[in-house]
C-alpha cells in the first residue's frame, strides 16, 4: 500500500472519529440541558439555541447511522408503532401501599413497626403522593434498559420507547461510574395545566376529553405510538432505588443519591424523627396540596433506614414499613335507582347499587358496592332514597349515609333474596358468617365462568388471552363445562367461533399449552379453594410437596402448617375430599400440569419440625432468602419479631441491637451460621 492510501485512510479514522465524538459531545450537552429546562426549573439558552443543537445531532445522526448512540436524546421524540407491550417480569414484586384515613390508624402503625422491631430508634422520610401511575426502570451500566408498569405487581408491560419519551427521565445515569445495574421506581404524571391543554386539543380534534389527570397518564403511557406519547408532556418523579449490594444506610441518602445523578426527585421531601412531626407535614398538606401544580391525594409514610424495613418484610400485598395517609375522601349525594346481585366465583352473592350517575372526584359514578345484606340493613336503604357517597381510598365508590330525613313516600323497603339471581336456588348462610352463597357451585353459570376466569388470571395459570368474554363464548358453546376443559380444547372447535380466527385461535392453544409450566404452588392457587390465597398456596406447596400428598393429609395434619388454621384446613381438607375435585385434580395431572415442588425446593429433613426462628443481620455468602428456604426445607418456619414462641435467633454480622437486647430479655438462644449448618446437617 502506497504511502499516500496510508495517509488518506488515517485522515478518515481522524475524521470519523471527530464525528463520532461530535455525536456523543451533543447528546451530553442537550441531555444536560434536557435536565437543566425539565428537572431543575433552571434554563440557560433559549428554545432556538437548543432546536439548532438537535438539529444538528439529528444530520449527524441521519448522514452517519453506525455512529448514533443507544441514548440519543432524539428518541425522546418517539419512533415506530408498538403493537404489542412485551410482558417484564419484576425483580421485586412492585406491592401496593396500605392506607389509612385517621391518626389513630397512623398510631396503630407505629406500634406494629415497634413491636415488630423491638425497638422505638427509627425515622420517617414522608412523600407527598403523586396522583400517577407507578413504573419502574432498570438501567444496566448506566443505560436504561426497560421501563415497565406496575402490572399485576409480579409482571408488567415493558413500555420502554414510551418512557424514553418523558423528558425528565436519564437515559443514560449522570455518573463516571455507574453501578452494574439499578432500578429507579416513581410515579408518572400529568400536572393540571397540561391536562387542561391537551383535553382543549381533543376538543379541537372532536375527540372524548379525559376525566382526569391520571387517567390521561394511563392512557398515554398505554399508546402504541410513541410519537404521540412525546407529545402528551409526562413527567416523571423517583421515590426509590435499588442497587444490588451497594444500597445506602436509608432511604433519605438513596434520594440524595439520585439527586447526584439527575433524578427528578420530590422537592416535597422531609424527614421526621417522631409520629408529632408526620403530624405536622400531614397538616401543612392537608390544604396546602391544593396549591400544588399537580393532584395528590395524600401523604406517603415510610421508614427511614433500609436494614429496618429488611428485617419488617411485606405482607402478600403491601410491604409493612410504609403505608399511604389519605386526606379526606370527596363526597357527592345521588339517588339510588335499584339494586343488582353479582354473584362470585365461590357462590357470594353482592349487592350492588345503581346510581342516578353523579361526578365524584374526576370520574362519573353510577354504581357502588353494599357489600353484603347486614350493610343494607346498616344504612336503612330503600330504593329511591338519596344517598351521601365517597370513593373508599378515592378509587372505590360506596354509600356512606342514607339521607333518611329527605326520604320520599315513594321509597320501597330493601327486601333481601332468597334464591340466587342467576340460576334461582335458594341461598345459604355459614355460621358465623354475614354473606349469603349460593350452594349450587356445579350448575350456576356465573360461579362456573368465574372460577374459570381465577384460573387463567395471570397470578394463577397466566393464560393470556383467556378474559371473561372469551371465558363466556367457551361456556355459553358447550366447549367448557369447567377449567379442565381448556385442556382439551382442539383448533377445529375454535375456528367457528365469533372473535377467532386462524391465529387466535393457535394463539389461545398456545398459552394454554405454556400455562403447563406453571409452578405447583400457583397451580394450587388456581384451584380456587377458598381462603387460599398465594401467599397461603406457597405454605401448603411446601408442607406438601406433591398433590398426593395434600390430598392424602387429614384436617389436622393441614392445620398444623405454620400459619394456617383451622378455617383454612378445613376449606381445603373438604376441597379434597370432595369426589368431583379429585376427578377435576385427576384430569389436570393427566393434562401435564406440575402438581409437585419444584426441584430446588425439597423437604430435607425434619429437623426444624416445630421451631420459629428470626433470621437477623448479614451472612457470608447467603442470601436471606437462601437462609430462608433452608429453614423451611428443613420444616422450620421464619418469623420476623421475637416472642416468648421463638425458638431462636439466627443471627449473622450487624444484628440488630433491638432484637439482641430483646432476645436477651426473653432467654432465647441465639446461635450463628456455622452452629445452624450443623443443626441442619444432623451434627449438633
Amino acid at each position: 500500500m502506497e504511502a499516500t492510501e496510508l495517509s488518506t485512510m488515517k485522515e478518515q479514522e481522524v475524521q470519523n472519529q471527530h464525528i463520532l465524538n461530535r455525536i456523543i459531545e451533543l447528546g451530553k450537552i442537550i441531555e444536560h440541558h434536557n435536565y437543566l429546562y425539565y428537572v431543575a426549573a433552571a434554563p440557560q439558552i433559549t428554545d432556538a439555541e437548543f432546536d439548532a443543537l438537535c438539529r444538528e445531532l439529528a444530520a449527524l445522526e441521519e448522514q452517519y447511522p453506525e455512529y448514533r448512540q443507544p441514548d440519543s436524546p432524539l428518541h425522546r421524540v418517539g419512533g415506530a408503532i408498538t403493537k404489542e407491550f412485551p410482558v417484564f417480569e419484576h425483580l421485586r414484586p412492585m406491592k401496593s401501599l396500605s392506607n389509612i384515613y385517621g391518626y389513630e390508624e397512623l398510631e396503630e402503625f407505629e406500634e406494629r413497626i415497634i413491636k415488630l422491631a423491638g425497638t422505638h430508634q427509627f425515622s420517617y422520610i414522608l412523600e407527598l403522593k403523586f396522583d400517577g401511575v407507578a413504573i419502574s426502570l432498570h438501567y444496566k451500566d448506566g443505560l436504561l434498559m426497560h421501563g415497565v408498569t406496575r402490572g399485576d405487581g409480579l409482571k408488567g408491560d415493558d413500555i420502554t420507547p414510551n418512557i424514553k419519551t418523558i423528558r425528565s427521565i436519564p437515559l443514560r445515569i449522570n455518573t463516571s461510574a455507574p453501578p452494574p445495574a439499578l432500578e429507579v421506581r416513581g410515579e408518572v404524571y400529568m400536572e393540571r395545566s397540561d391536562f387542561e391543554w391537551l383535553n382543549h386539543e381533543r376538543l379541537q380534534n372532536n375527540e372524548p376529553t379525559f376525566m382526569n389527570p391520571r387517567n390521561a397518564t394511563a392512557g398515554t403511557l398505554k399508546l402504541q405510538d410513541s410519537r404521540q406519547v412525546a407529545k402528551r408532556k409526562l413527567k416523571f418523579v423517583a421515590h426509590y432505588l435499588d442497587i444490588p449490594g451497594q444500597n445506602a444506610a436509608t432511604d433519605f441518602e438513596q434520594m440524595q443519591l439520585l439527586k447526584q445523578w439527575a433524578f427528578p426527585v420530590s422537592e416535597y421531601t422531609e424527614l421526621a424523627r417522631n409520629i408529632q412531626e408526620v403530624k405536622a407535614y400531614i397538616e401543612k398538606w392537608a390544604e396546602q396540596r391544593h396549591e400544588l401544580p399537580f393532584d395528590t391525594d395524600g401523604v406517603v409514610i415510610k421508614i427511614n433506614e433500609l436494614a429496618l424495613r429488611e428485617e419488617l418484610g411485606d405482607t402478600a400485598k403491601s410491604p409493612r414499613w410504609a403505608v399511604a395517609y389519605k386526606y379526606q375522601a370527596e363526597q357527592a349525594q345521588t339517588t339510588i335507582l335499584g339494586i343488582e346481585y353479582q354473584v362470585g366465583r365461590t357462590g357470594y352473592i353482592t349487592p350492588v347499587a345503581i346510581l342516578e350517575p353523579v361526578l365524584l372526584a374526576g370520574t362519573v359514578v353510577k354504581r357502588a358496592s353494599l357489600y353484603n345484606f347486614d350493610e343494607i340493613r346498616r344504612l336503612d336503604l330503600h330504593v329511591g332514597d338519596r344517598v351521601l357517597i365517597e370513593k373508599s381510598g378515592e378509587i372505590i365508590p360506596k354509600v356512606v349515609r342514607t339521607l333518611t330525613e329527605v326520604r320520599s313516600e315513594q321509597a320501597m323497603p330493601f327486601i333481601p333474596p332468597d334464591k340466587c339471581p342467576a340460576c334461582q336456588t335458594s341461598l345459604q348462610q355459614n355460621p358465623n358468617e354475614v354473606g349469603w352463597y349460593c350452594p349450587n357451585t356445579e350448575g350456576c353459570l356465573p360461579q362456573i365462568k368465574a372460577r374459570i376466569e381465577h384460573f387463567a388470571s395471570r397470578k394463577a395459570m397466566d393464560i393470556e388471552g383467556l378474559g371473561s368474554e372469551i371465558v363466556s363464548q367457551l361456556v355459553d358453546a358447550g366447549l367448557i363445562k369447567d377449567y379442565t376443559d381448556l385442556y382439551s380444547l382442539t383448533f377445529e372447535q375454535l375456528i367457528p367461533l365469533e372473535r377467532f380466527a386462524e391465529k387466535s385461535a393457535n394463539n389461545l392453544l398456545q398459552a394454554i399449552e405454556k400455562s403447563k409450566q406453571v409452578p405447583y404452588s400457583r397451580v394450587l392457587y388456581a384451584l380456587g379453594i377458598r381462603y387460599v390465597g398465594i401467599n397461603t398456596a406457597e405454605k401448603i406447596a411446601q408442607a406438601f410437596p406433591t398433590i398426593q400428598a395434600l390430598m392424602n393429609a387429614s384436617e389436622q395434619e393441614i392445620a398444623a402448617v405454620h400459619e394456617i388454621g383451622e378455617k383454612i384446613a378445613q376449606s381445603i381438607y373438604s376441597f379434597f375430599q370432595d369426589p368431583k375435585q379429585r376427578t377435576r385434580i385427576n384430569k389436570l395431572v393427566q393434562a401435564g400440569l406440575r402438581f409437585a415442588a419444584d426441584s430446588d425446593f425439597k423437604i430435607a429433613s425434619n429437623r426444624l419440625v416445630g421451631k420459629k426462628i428470626v433470621i437477623s443481620g448479614t451472612f457470608e455468602n447467603y442470601s436471606r432468602e437462601e437462609i430462608k428456604q433452608l429453614i423451611q426445607q428443613h420444616g422450620g418456619s421464619v418469623v420476623t419479631s421475637i416472642s416468648k414462641t421463638t425458638s431462636f435467633v439466627l443471627a449473622g454480622k450487624d444484628m440488630g441491637p433491638a432484637k439482641l437486647q430483646k432476645a436477651k430479655s426473653l432467654n432465647i438462644p441465639i446461635i450463628n451460621l456455622e452452629t445452624f449448618l450443623s443443626m441442619i446437617d444432623g451434627n449438633y
